[in-house]
């Protein structure tokens, strides 16, 4: 932590939560115990960002595919997300909870849980936890062209009129800026359908660290690696000291 450079702290930090099954197998445990012990990691996390002034700090939660897990896993995981919702670690830190997702998917408990907690936090300043659950790429981008095609179709947009900024605008990302930084632990190197618009020039970094075991070190080290990268945007070095 001592080695970070507290004026380049990533805006927006976007995290998948990878390794909560293979942590659980690894010890000859059930996968719901690795689940909630990542549930312990979110907190850590939470905590760590919010001091170190993090605006915006997205999780994947539960994708769109996860719905095609065994049944009982799906029903842990809703009753787990539930009781991960503690306010008084949102009020302590003030932070302010959204989603991100098909809500229409998730059960009608766990969407009553959700509202609450984001009504009771909406006021808190400081940085905003969003969750994407029952989320994927895939799937807002769909819902973004069926927006725009119904303002088309309404004459409220023209075809020409669509831009980048537009698209942009109509995600369900649109109150927040892209991600600086996207961590993915537990050893994959993908995106698995995650923010896939929004991460055209975010930084990606990659751990073995299974979720479960990647606490605030791990996580100072992440930011620690993007503060060490020259982020161009398509530009050259020389560009950018001329700026």
């Amino acid at each position: 932590m001592n080695t970070l450079d507290n004026s380049r702290i990533p805006r927006h930090i976007a995290i998948i939560m990878d390794g909560n099954g293979r942590w659980a197998k690894s010890r000859g445990l059930e996968r719901s115990m690795g689940h909630q012990e990542g549930a312990q990691t979110v907190r850590d996390i939470t905590e760590a960002a919010s001091k170190l002034g993090v605006k915006y700090l997205t999780l994947y939660t539960f994708s769109t595919e996860n719905w095609n897990r065994p049944s009982h896993e799906v029903a842990a995981l809703m009753a787990l997300i539930i009781e991960s919702l503690e306010e008084e670690l949102f009020m302590a830190n003030n932070v302010r909870l959204q989603i991100i997702g098909n809500r229409s998917r998730l059960p009608e408990f766990v969407c009553e849980a959700l509202s609450r907690c984001e009504q009771n936090t909406a006021a808190n300043t400081g940085m905003t936890m969003v969750l994407a659950l029952s989320y994927s790429s895939r799937w807002e981008q769909t819902e973004t062209m069926r927006r725009i095609a119904r303002r088309v179709k309404g004459g409220d947009l023209r075809p020409e009129d669509i831009t980048e900024d537009v698209i942009s605008q109509e995600l369900s990302t649109s109150f927040m800026p892209d991600p600086d930084l996207l961590i993915r632990t537990g050893g994959e190197q993908r995106l698995s359908n995650y923010l896939l618009w929004q991460s055209a020039y975010t930084e990606l970094y990659f751990c073995d660290t299974f979720w479960p075991d990647f606490r605030s070190e791990e996580f100072y080290r992440a930011i620690v690696d993007y503060q060490g990268r020259e982020r161009r945007f398509g530009k050259t070095s020389e560009q950018l000291t001329q700026e």
